[in-house]
This record gives structure tokens, sequence and C-alpha cells, in this order.
């Protein structure tokens, strides 16, 4: 029985994306060379581009759904650590000669489900082929009125640190995904594998942090790595106690088995969550908000004086005040 031929460039635009940009007069259909938008008065553009490559940024084997999730919650993130309001994505795709269109479908449907959540739609991009191994590249757009944007470098001494949901989740999914976390049940097994595999950018919690947070990050190569960001940004010394670090009922039960695992979830990354800085008058706004996003937002730890050279911009100690020696802060490219 012969194999169904499969579609050319503009065919496989014209099945799987176009649907995508149906709604977004801007896209022209994905019919010409680029989009044409136009910001609201008085907004100003956030954009923000992460790659994904099968093999380095995810499993060659993984399900459509969960790289269509995955390459646009990382975006959306960002987004969210800006304050920004989601509106529209390009999409490259080089993809590998055995590429299979039933992958593509899925991986077009849910992209399209993803976008719905969060009111956005794919306005052009790119499609090639490549002998490596397939490749993704999204732009996402986002608008945000002029001067209320987050910045990383806002922090100030004394201020207090803050991260929204728990942390390292995502980190011990991987974990359970490629050497498994003996005596984990399996309900928690996947309830860390969905945290891998879903992010959830907390773009509502990024527009209202306006007026209220003063450094602002998004947990993408983790804790103790994104933090330092902002420290250095700020020019400023931070600490955190791993103690007040909030893990979730399947992250404690990780831990409870492994304790050595707690660090892997302070400096491991994929997260997906916000860190932030604010001073301690904002803390009652904050527990409104927390109550008002069903949202836990917890604080860990506190910004210091300006950098001294030399030091660490990133101190972890545990309960007792005890400093952690941290040789792997979090994720690196290079």
């Amino acid at each position: 029985m012969k194999e169904p031929k499969k579609l050319g460039e503009f065919d496989l635009i014209s099945r799987y994306f176009a649907p995508l940009a149906a709604a977004e007069p801007g896209a022209l259909g994905l019919l010409d060379d680029a989009a044409v938008l136009e910001p609201e008065p008085g907004q100003r553009l956030v954009i923000t581009t992460d790659s994904l490559v099968a093999g380095i940024h995810f499993p060659a084997g993984e399900g459509p759904e969960h790289v269509a999730s995955r390459l646009l919650g990382v975006n959306l993130s960002d987004l969210a650590a800006m304050g920004a309001r989601p509106w529209a994505y390009t999409l490259s795709v080089a993809w590998p000669k055995d590429w299979d269109p039933g992958w593509v479908e899925g991986f077009a449907e849910e992209l399209g489900r993803e976008q719905e959540k969060y009111g956005l739609h794919l306005v052009g991009g790119d499609t090639v082929a490549t002998p490596g191994p397939l490749t993704l590249c999204l732009t996402a757009f986002g608008t945000v009125a002029k001067d209320a944007e987050l910045r990383r470098s806002g922090a100030r001494p004394d201020d207090d640190i803050y991260v929204s949901g728990t942390i390292g989740d995502a980190a011990l999914g991987l974990k359970v995904l490629q050497d498994g976390i003996e005596g984990l049940s399996p309900d928690h097994a996947e309830a860390l594998l969905d945290r891998y595999h879903r992010p959830r950018p907390r773009i509502e919690l990024g527009r209202r942090l306006h007026g209220l947070a003063h450094g602002v990050i998004d947990l993408s190569d983790g804790l103790v790595a994104d933090l330092g960001h902002v420290a250095r940004a700020s020019a400023c010394l931070a600490t955190i106690d791993a103690s007040r670090v909030p893990l979730s009922d399947a992250g404690q039960a990780a831990v409870a088995l492994e304790p050595g695992l707690l660090k892997l979830a302070v400096t491991g990354g994929d997260d997906y969550e916000l860190l932030f800085t604010a001073p301690s008058s904002a803390a009652g706004d904050l527990e409104t908000l927390s109550r008002e996003l069903d949202l836990p937002l917890s604080a860990i730890g506190k910004i210091g004086p300006p950098e001294e050279g030399g030091k660490a911009p990133v101190t972890v100690v545990d309960g007792d005040g005890n400093e952690w020696v941290i040789e792997d802060g979090g994720y690196r490219h290079f």
C-alpha cells in the first residue's frame, strides 16, 4: 500500500496553520510576505522569541500536544514577566525529512487550543526542511501600557522576594521522565510530568503586578539562576531560605523519598512561575491578589545591599541559616 503523499510547503501552511491566523486581520490569511499589526494607542509592543530543538529541549519522541504547549507557554511566560497582554505570534519550523502529517496535525490542533486559552493568534512565520532534528522557533508579541512594563532590573535593598505557585515540579518531572523516582506514587509522578509538559504562564499575575513589584522575571533556567539575573540587573545581592520555597504535594512527596531532590527543585529549570521583589508595604495587597487569582504568592527571601565584588549574587540558606553550596545554579545553554 502506497504511503499518502506529503503536502508541499504552501499546502502544509494552508491546511494546518492558516486556520490559526483566521481571526487576526493583520495576519492577512498568511498569504502575504509579512503581517501588518497595529497596537492600540498608548500601548507598547513587547516581543520575545524562544527556540526548541528535539533531543535538547524536549525528548525526540515527544507527543505533539506537549511540544505545542511548551513552545507557546515558554514565550507567554516571558510576556507575563513584562506585564504584557498576549496578542499575536509567528512560528518558524525546520521539519526533518521524515516528518509525520499526523504529528503536525496534532501539533497545530494543540496550538489552536492554547492560543484560544490565552487570547492570541498566529500571524506568520516560515517552514523549511532540515536534515537535522525538528527545530521550532516562536516569536510572541504582547502589548502593555506605556511605562507600565515590568523589568528585572528594579529590585531594591530590603525588598521581599516572592515566587508564584510551586517550585521544582518541572525539574522533578523531568527526573521522573528520565530516571524515575523510586517509591513515588503514580498520581504524584503524573502531576510532576504534567508540570514539565505544560507550562502555566502567569499572564494575569504579571499584568496586575504593576505598581506592586519592583524586579520581575519568569523562572525558566531555575530559581537560583533567574534570581541571579534579577540581582545582577539590579546591582544587589539576594538571599533565599530553601525551607520557605513552596513545593507541591507531589514535590514534597519526592523530596521526602530523596531529600537531596530539594536542591534540584531550587536549582532546576522550566517552572515558568514568576519571581518578583516587592517592598514590605505591598504585603497586604499581594495577599489580596493571591486570593483573587487563587494563586499562592510566597515570600522566600530578601534583597540585600548593593553587590560586592567577587560575592555570588544569590545565597541559599536552610531553615537553620546554614549556607548551601550551589555548584550548578540552573540550566545553561552553552
